[in-house]
């Protein structure tokens, strides 16, 4: 007999006690509670990793519940008339049936969390650092090579302020600056000026989305309040995610196309 198996044996020789299942039952019951009370004791590196732990798991919860969510939604029937003749007083009277579809913003949420959509431009060649930073010396002898000046677009909130210039590491010119894009909706094929709210996803990587640096295939999110699109539900969208499908620092202007 391999060494170890000795439990298993004497399982299947005399099984298990009589009330086995009724202090499994009991002791997950009481799980909880002592996860609870452990988190509340644990400090620390460990502290930190349950939390981390028990976060990852509340996630995949969210996600399931999510996914088994779903919402009543009224939509036209079809013109069609199976049941023969309607009467005078029904004729104006719009059909209405009931369908249940997934909820559209638990699918834009998890879209969002993914950090994927559906894009024109699926693939976009990859920026090298050095393209992207230009090297500045500072100092009195011009020794210190800590500082960059980005060489590319960069979308900066209207209520930035800038860190002293002495500590600033990250300079982003304001010639290369924008704050609106040229956006084209792909199913009304025609192409508004709108304001830029920021910059969700840069594909080349974290450190240029939190800079606002704005590159061929950059996710940004755009101000469609004047468009006067609406929810399933009747409220106005006011922002609304578009890539960008032009090199900025080239043409002069941000080109994107709006993700629908």
């Amino acid at each position: 007999m391999p060494q170890g198996e000795h439990i298993e044996l004497h399982r299947k020789r005399y099984g298990r006690q009589l009330d086995h299942e009724e202090r499994t039952r009991k002791k997950e019951a009481r799980s909880v509670k002592k996860r609870a009370s452990m988190a509340q004791r644990t400090l620390g590196i460990k502290g930190k990793m349950l939390a981390k732990e028990r976060a990852k798991e509340k996630a995949v919860m969210k996600k399931t519940i999510a996914m088994h969510e779903e919402r009543d939604k009224e939509k036209k029937a079809d013109d069609g008339q199976k049941g023969g003749a309607v009467p005078a007083y029904l004729l104006e009277r719009e059909q209405v049936e009931r369908a249940k579809v997934l909820s559209n913003t638990i699918k834009q949420k998890r879209k969002e969390k993914a950090g994927k959509w559906e894009v024109p431009l699926p693939k976009v060649r990859p920026v090298a650092e050095d393209e992207m930073f230009k090297v500045l010396r500072t100092g009195k002898r011009k020794k210190k090579e800590w500082k960059r000046m980005v060489t590319k677009v960069t979308f900066v909130p209207p209520g930035f302020t800038r860190k002293p210039p002495k500590y600033e590491r990250f300079i982003r010119p304001t010639g290369l600056r924008m704050n609106k894009a040229h956006v084209t909706h792909p199913e009304l094929k025609a192409t508004f000026q709108l304001e830029i709210l920021g910059v969700k996803k840069n594909p080349n990587g974290q450190a240029y989305t939190g800079l606002g640096v704005v590159t061929k295939g950059t996710i940004i999110e755009v101000n469609v309040s004047e468009l006067g699109l609406v929810t399933p539900g009747g409220k106005v969208v006011w922002g609304k995610y578009a890539q960008v499908t032009n090199n900025p620092e080239n043409d002069g202007c941000i080109n994107a196309v709006l993700l629908v």
